[in-house]
């Protein structure tokens, strides 16, 4: 593993400790039966019960679980070993583990890890500061085509990496600034557009049609 690599999976440890007791998470809002998901996510995906979901960079799995609880049968991908724990005490606790599971790796070792076992699915999603942290998008952007099935979509929604440096953030209080957000889909053979149960109000989305497998960050 080299240095740069090796550096941020220590910070996203660290990050992963600090996190699910912050109120920017706010876990206890999320067991009482509140949805992390933002009605720009929900209204491009629609109504997902009984699609299979691949969500990578997933962090300690809230809006994995969240996903799971509209009713998708979701597989969390993260490459920090203590987020991935929480994940699964979180799946635990608000009773997810039959619709979600938790796998701990690189998101560059994915194929290997993951395919022999799962396959395809029906979505790929991954959201909010994904690939600003990737050390080669294209090859990042070749595991998200080798996992949507044929007919399948890959989502993304994302916020500028030059806003982190804009938020005003204290990690005792969990409480930050959150900046716009954009965010993108790739649709094929779907004409899913039922609204979930959302809590925060968002804007600017961007819905693409498909085509050509997209490249994207790692």
């Amino acid at each position: 593993m080299d240095e740069y690599r090796r550096r941020n999976r220590e910070h996203w440890e660290e990050l992963a400790r600090i996190h699910p007791g912050t109120n920017f998470y706010d876990v206890e809002a999320f067991l009482d039966g509140e949805s992390t998901l933002r009605p720009l996510e929900c209204e491009a995906i629609g109504n997902v019960e009984g699609c299979s979901m691949l969500h990578l960079q997933c962090h300690f799995g809230l809006d994995s679980l969240s996903w799971a609880r509209e009713g998708a049968d979701v597989a969390g991908v993260d490459f920090s070993d203590t987020a991935i724990e929480a994940a699964r005490d979180l799946a635990a606790e608000a009773d997810l583990t039959g619709r979600a599971r938790f796998l701990a790796t690189d998101v560059y070792d994915l194929p290997e890890r993951l395919a022999d076992a799962h396959g395809t699915f029906d979505l790929v999603f991954t959201s909010y500061g994904v690939l600003g942290w990737l050390p080669d998008v294209e090859a990042w952007a070749e595991v998200v085509a080798a996992f949507v099935q044929p007919g399948g979509r890959f989502y993304i929604a994302e916020i500028h990496p030059v806003s982190h440096a804009l938020m005003d953030l204290r990690l005792d209080t969990g409480v930050w600034d959150r900046p716009g957000r954009t965010s993108a889909t790739v649709r094929s053979n779907s004409t899913r557009k039922e609204r979930m149960p959302t809590r925060t109000p968002q804007s600017n989305t961007r819905r693409l049609t498909s085509g050509p497998t997209p490249r994207a960050r790692s």
